[in-house]
C-alpha cells in the first residue's frame, strides 16, 4: 500500500478534563453522572445513517447502553439504603465508579469523532480507530472484574446484566469490515493516480463518494471543514500533508461529481461560516496581501505586517513602509507576539487553520504535497473549461448566467486559499473570462467576478497578467463608479490597492482618471469597510509622484478633509504623502485643512499624530509664513506640540520639534516657514485664505 495507516494517526482532538481526572463528585452525583454520561453516548448511536466502523462502534455504544441499566439499579440502591452498612461508600466500588466515568468520556469522544468529523480521514486510519475502540472495551472488561458486585444489594436481573456485559467485554475483538478496507484500498490508489497526474475516473469516483454517503455539494463542504479541523488536531508533517491531499481530492469531485455551486442564504454551510468565506478582521490582515497574517512582524515605522509579505517586499528593493511610504530607518522584523496570539484565538473561535497553508500542498511554508498540487490543477482547468461554454452564447438565459456565477464563484473560492491556487487558475487561461464578468448586470456575479481577480491579484507573477489583459483596467474602474453592491466596489479598491503594490503598474494606474475618481468617490460615501480599502488603494497610488498631481487634481485633498474625523489615521498618512510628492499645488489644496490637522495633532492616535506633524512641518516649509501663521491661530497648539515632544513615537517628537522650532522663528518674525526658495503670493476672500503660488514660483 502507496500510503500505510500509520500515515493517519488517531486524530488529536483534545478532549475534555473528565477524560482524564476522576470526578470528585458525592456517591449520589457520580451515578447521576454515569447515567447521564451513558445517555449522551447512547443519543450518538448512528444506526440512522451510514457510519464508518458502524460495527464496533454500536456494539461499544451497546455495551454502555447496559451499564445505563446498571447505574439506574445503583441510584435505585442509593436512595432506599443511603443509612444502610450497602451504602456506596465502598472505597473499592466509588474508586471504580470513578474511573468507569473516565473510561466512558473517552468513548464518548471517541464516538464523536467517528461521527461527526472527517469521513475520508476517518476511512484513512480506520485500523488506528478500530484498535482505540478495542482498548476501550478492555479497559471495561478490567473495570466490571474488579467490580464488587457482591457488596451490592441488586436484583438478580441486573447481577445477571453485570456478568453479561463482562463477558462481551472480555470477548471484544477488533472489527473490520472488509468492505471499507477496500475503499480505503481505492482512494490511496486514486490519490496516488492523481500524483501522476491522472485524471480519476468520474464513475469510481462517484461510487466511492456515494459509498461514504457524500452526495452534494453541500456535504463535500462539510467534509472540506472537517478535513480543514484534522489539520489543526494533527502534530506530524507527513500526517498533515496527506489530510492536505484528501482535501484536495474533495474539492475537486465536488465540482467534478455535484458541479459549481453557490451556498443558498438559508443553508447550513452559510451559518457555519466556512473558513474559506469568513470576512477576516482588518486588523488581521496583511496590509500587503489582504490575507490573514500567521507570522506579523513589525517593521521600522511601526507597521505590522506578515513575514513572507513583507520579506518580499523588501528583497523587490524597495527601502519604504508599503502603508505609510516612509523609508525604513533599517530591515530589522520585530515579531508581534500579542497580535500573533489575538489571531490564533480567533482562527480557533472561527475554526480556521491557523498554524499551516493547508489546501494545495504547503505545510509550514515548506512540505508542497504533489497530490494536492495536482488535485487543484485539475479542479481549476475542469473549472475554467465550463467557464468558456457560455462565450459560445451571444446573450445568455437565465440558467446559463447562474451556471456561470456558481464557476466563478468556485474559483473566487479556490483563489483565496493560496498561491498554488492563483498560478493554477491563472495557468488555465482564467483571467480573459472573469474581467468579461465584471462589469455584469447581475450583483452576484459581478461580486464574485471581481473579488476573484482581487484574490488572483495577490500572487506577483498574475499582477502582470491582470494588467495586460484587455478590459480589466476599464472594468474594475467601471465597478468602482458603478458597482452593483458596496462589497463589488470595495473588492474593486483593495484590487487596485494590490496591483499598485508594484512600481510600474502604480504609474499606469495613476493615468486613470476614473480609477483615481471612483477611489475618491468610494472613500467620502462607501461604509466603513469599503472606505478603508479606498484609502489604502489611494495610499498606495499617492508613492508614485506623478499620480500624486493628479490625485490632487481630482479632490484626494478634500476628500482627506472629509473624511477625516472618522478616520483620521488613514486620512493624515495620505495628506502627508500627497502635501510631501505633490509640491504648492499640494498645499494650498490642503490650507483649510490645517484646523483638522491641529485637532488630530492634540486627540489622534500615536500613529496619526505623527502623521499630522509630519504633514503640517512640510507644509510650513513649502507654503511658507502664511501657513505658519494659520497654525498658530489655532488654540493651545504649541501646548498640544510639547505634549507630543514629550509622549510621541520617535520620529512624532522629531516632527513635533521641527514644529516647534517653525513656530518661534515665526513669531520672532523670522523667515517662518523655512521656505524651500520660492515665493507665495497670499489671495484673501471673505472666508479663507489660500496660499497660490506665483509664476516665478513655478517656473523655479
Amino acid at each position: 500500500m502507496a500510503i500505510p495507516p500509520q500515515t493517519f494517526p488517531t486524530r488529536k482532538r483534545r478532549p475534555s478534563a473528565e477524560s482524564f481526572i476522576s470526578p470528585k463528585l458525592t456517591d449520589l452525583n457520580l451515578l447521576q453522572s454515569l447515567l447521564h454520561l451513558t445517555h449522551q453516548i447512547c443519543s450518538l448511536n448512528p444506526t440512522t445513517s451510514h457510519f464508518l466502523l458502524s460495527r464496533i462502534s454500536s456494539s461499544t455504544i451497546r455495551k454502555t447502553q447496559l451499564l445505563g441499566v446498571v447505574f439506574e439499579d445503583l441510584l435505585r440502591v442509593s436512595n432506599s439504603t443511603k443509612t444502610s452498612s450497602t451504602s456506596l461508600c465502598s472505597n473499592s466500588l466509588l474508586l471504580c465508579l470513578e474511573e468507569m466515568y473516565i473510561v466512558l468520556h473517552r468513548i464518548k469522544t471517541l464516538v464523536e469523532d467517528c461521527f461527526n468529523g472527517s469521513k475520508f480521514s476517518i476511512l484513512m486510519q480506520i485500523e488506528t480507530v478500530a484498535d482505540a475502540f478495542h482498548k476501550l472495551t478492555g479497559e471495561l472488561s478490567t473495570l466490571l472484574d474488579i467490580f464488587p458486585l457482591q457488596e451490592l444489594d441488586l436484583n438478580d436481573d441486573v447481577r445477571e446484566l453485570v456478568l453479561l456485559i463482562r463477558k462481551q467485554c472480555s470477548e471484544s475483538k477488533p472489527l473490520l469490515e472488509e468492505e471499507q478496507m477496500e475503499l480505503r484500498k481505492e482512494v490511496v490508489s486514486i490519490l496516488e493516480g492523481i500524483k501522476r497526474e491522472i485524471v480519476p475516473n468520474q464513475t469510481h469516483l462517484a461510487s466511492i463518494f456515494e459509498k461514504l454517503e457524500i452526495r452534494d455539494s453541500s456535504s463535500c463542504r462539510a467534509e472540506i471543514e472537517n478535513l480543514h479541523e484534522e489539520i489543526q488536531n494533527r502534530s506530524e508533517e507527513q500526517s498533515k500533508s496527506e489530510i492536505v491531499a484528501l482535501i484536495g481530492l474533495v474539492r475537486f469531485a465536488k465540482c467534478v461529481l455535484f458541479g459549481a455551486s453557490t451556498p443558498s442564504p438559508g443553508s447550513e454551510s452559510l451559518q457555519r461560516k466556512p473558513s474559506l468565506e469568513i470576512t477576516v478582521p482588518a486588523d488581521y490582515r496583511c496590509p500587503i496581501s489582504l490575507e490573514l497574517m500567521r507570522d506579523p512582524v513589525v517593521v521600522a515605522t511601526g507597521q505590522t505586517y506578515d513575514r513572507v509579505s513583507i520579506k518580499l517586499w523588501m528583497e523587490s528593493g524597495h527601502n519604504t513602509c508599503p502603508k505609510t511610504g516612509q523609508t525604513l530607518a533599517h530591515t530589522d522584523l520585530i515579531p508581534n507576539h500579542a497580535l500573533r496570539n489575538m489571531i490564533a484565538m480567533w482562527c480557533r473561535e472561527q475554526r480556521i487553520p491557523f498554524e499551516a497553508e493547508t489546501v494545495t500542498g504547503k505545510i509550514n511554508g515548506g512540505i508542497t504535497n504533489k497530490t494536492a498540487l495536482e488535485a487543484t490543477r485539475m479542479t481549476a482547468s475542469f473549472l475554467v473549461n465550463k467557464l468558456k461554454v457560455p462565450l459560445t452564447v451571444s446573450v445568455p438565459d437565465y440558467q446559463s448566467m447562474e451556471d456561470t456565477n456558481a464557476v466563478v464563484y468556485e474559483l473566487r473560492v479556490l483563489a483565496k486559499t493560496d498561491s498554488d491556487s492563483r498560478a493554477c487558475i491563472a495557468e488555465t487561461g482564467a483571467i480573459p473570462l472573469l474581467v468579461r464578468y465584471i462589469t455584469s448586470h447581475n450583483p452576484s456575479l459581478q461580486v464574485n467576478s471581481v473579488t476573484t481577480i482581487l484574490n488572483l491579484s495577490i500572487l506577483e507573477a498574475n499582477k502582470a497578467m491582470i494588467m495586460d489583459t484587455d478590459g480589466a483596467l476599464n472594468g474594475v474602474a467601471e465597478v468602482l463608479r458603478s458597482g452593483a453592491t458596496w462589497e463589488a466596489k470595495a473588492n474593486a479598491a483593495a484590487t487596485v490597492f494590490s496591483l499598485s503594490g508594484v512600481a510600474a503598474f502604480r504609474k499606469r494606474l495613476g493615468r486613470k482618471a476614473r480609477v483615481i475618481s471612483g477611489l475618491i468617490e468610494l472613500a467620502k460615501i462607501g461604509p466603513e469597510g469599503a472606505k478603508r480599502d479606498a484609502l489604502a488603494a489611494i495610499l498606495n497610488l499617492a508613492a508614485d509622484r506623478e499620480t500624486v498631481a493628479r490625485l490632487v487634481e481630482c479632490g484626494t485633498v478634500e476628500m482627506t478633509a472629509q473624511v477625516m474625523a472618522a478616520m483620521p489615521e488613514e486620512a493624515v498618512t495620505i495628506l502627508e504623502a500627497v502635501v510631501k510628492r505633490g509640491g504648492l499645488v499640494a498645499v494650498a489644496a490642503a490650507y483649510v485643512g490645517i484646523k483638522k490637522l491641529g485637532t488630530v495633532l492634540r486627540e489622534g492616535s500615536e500613529r496619526a499624530r505623527e502623521s499630522a506633524a509630519a504633514t503640517l512641518v512640510t507644509m510650513c516649509r513649502k507654503g511658507g509664513s502664511e501657513i505658519v501663521a494659520e497654525l498658530a491661530a489655532i488654540p493651545g497648539v504649541e501646548r498640544v506640540i510639547w505634549e507630543l515632544m514629550a509622549v510621541g513615537s520617535v520620529r512624532g517628537r522629531r516632527k513635533a520639534a521641527t514644529l516647534l522650532r517653525i513656530l518661534r522663528r515665526w513669531a520672532a518674525g523670522l523667515d517662518g516657514g523655512e521656505s524651500e526658495g520660492f515665493s507665495t503670493a497670499t489671495v484673501v476672500s471673505s472666508s479663507t485664505t489660500v496660499v497660490i503660488p506665483t509664476t516665478s514660483s513655478l517656473a523655479q
